[in-house]
């Protein structure tokens, strides 16, 4: 991770990204109401329903159980997705200095989300299916090496934000996406955790880091 240096631009930019997604999400609803039901939102609500006592029926994989998941729905929650991560590799590219890089990961943050809420969709109330994706995604081996460890982070941000997409909980994945990007940027602006030569690190860890080795 770069040194930090001035973050008002990136909260400024990321902030007005986001208020025009959130304008631009409810004029679509107000101009073309038909749309409404096929938007993904709705599915936390129905997952927090669902109490200890709840039955949940599991449906055999066939052509009935995808009819309650029609391709609009599912386009409009892929393209969430990714209007969701995009202010998150902004927020790779801010913080990542330009030597370390990598076009194929940052590529791979926007592709994640989108294979993630689909699928969610396929195995949405299948055991069988799950169980199949399981062994296909077993299979073939992930040989994409992280070469930072917060680059982790990125990928759980991607698989979060494509799972609450495939599951009708676009709000859930909003709140992940806006809560990763401000964190981000202000721990990267505190440059947190960098200087721990300071009385308070001091008096919280019992040591004395102005006498320390290194």
């Amino acid at each position: 991770m770069r040194k930090s240096s001035r973050v008002t631009a990136p909260l400024l930019v990321t902030t007005t990204y986001y208020l025009l997604v959130f304008a631009l999400f409810h004029a679509m609803v107000w101009l073309f109401p038909d749309i409404e039901p096929f938007m993904p939102v709705g599915g936390i609500a129905e997952l927090m329903g669902r109490g200890a006592d709840t039955f949940e029926q599991m449906e055999i994989a066939s052509s009935a159980a995808f009819n309650k998941t029609t391709a609009p729905s599912l386009a409009i929650a892929i393209v969430s997705a990714t209007v969701l991560m995009i202010p998150i590799s902004w927020v790779y590219f801010i913080t990542t200095r330009d030597s370390e890089l990598n076009r194929s990961f940052a590529q791979t943050m926007l592709i994640l989300p989108i294979i993630v809420a689909g699928i969610a969709n396929i195995v949405q109330n299948s055991i069988p299916l799950a169980f199949s994706l399981a062994g296909i995604v077993a299979a073939v081996r992930f040989r994409f090496t992280l070469t930072d460890p917060a680059h982790t982070l990125y990928i759980f941000a991607a698989i979060t934000i494509g799972l609450g997409a495939g599951i009708a909980a676009i709000g859930v994945s909003a709140l992940i996406s806006i809560g990763f990007v401000y964190a981000t940027l202000c721990l990267w602006r505190l440059d947190y955790g960098r200087n721990l030569n300071t009385p308070f690190y001091s008096f919280l860890t019992g040591r004395d880091y102005g006498n320390d080795d290194d």
